[in-house]
């Protein structure tokens, strides 16, 4: 970890999980200050099926991590941030938050619920903060070889996708508040 130089901190939390994200957070919060940059990135994708035959289990957990896990997050980082006027969310969609495709219904349901509830927070943000929902493209991770098999190895890694998008994503203004982007 001393790779990262000076200030980081790395755990290991499940957002689903309220008490772990509020412990996290106020760990956080205790040796550093709030973030200006906020990325909202936990995500999982049901096995490909028929909605009906997805079981409840797994359909609670995907929008249990891909929505309650998003809310959890702002819900505990959001007061300091407001507390230090400025500060930047992003909660990363899909082209499944956008669209649909078929045998993923529980995941683009948990998608569109993140680009609404990033539209709806952006109105209710006060001034020097915003909240803009990211589709981050086609990236071969193994979520999308779950859905695309091998062709997913067309796509760019997620190594080579952060290193385009990291301009992208410091480059997100207020202005931007409320916006659904593509990288």
């Amino acid at each position: 970890m001393s790779a990262y130089g000076e200030p980081h901190q790395f755990a290991a939390v499940d957002v689903a999980r309220w008490p772990e994200v509020e412990a996290w957070v106020a760990n956080v919060l205790s040796e550093m200050r709030p973030p200006d940059l906020l990325v909202n990135n936990a995500g999982v994708i049901n096995q490909n099926a028929p909605l009906w035959e997805v079981s409840a289990e797994e359909f609670s957990k995907v929008l249990d991590t891909n929505v309650d896990g998003t809310a959890n997050v702002i819900r505990a980082f959001l007061p300091a941030m407001i507390n230090s006027g400025r500060g930047i969310i992003v909660n990363m969609s899909s082209g499944w938050g956008r669209s649909t495709a078929p045998e993923v219904a529980p995941y683009c349901a948990s998608k569109w619920a993140v680009e609404g509830l990033t539209q709806a927070l952006s109105q209710e943000l006060p001034a020097g903060l915003a909240a803009v929902a990211v589709s981050p493209g086609v990236v071969d991770t193994a979520m999308l070889r779950s859905c695309w098999g091998e062709s997913a190895a067309a796509s760019p890694s997620p190594e080579t996708w952060a290193i385009g998008a990291t301009d992208f994503l410091l480059s997100l203004t207020t202005g931007h508040n409320g916006e659904s982007l593509s990288v």
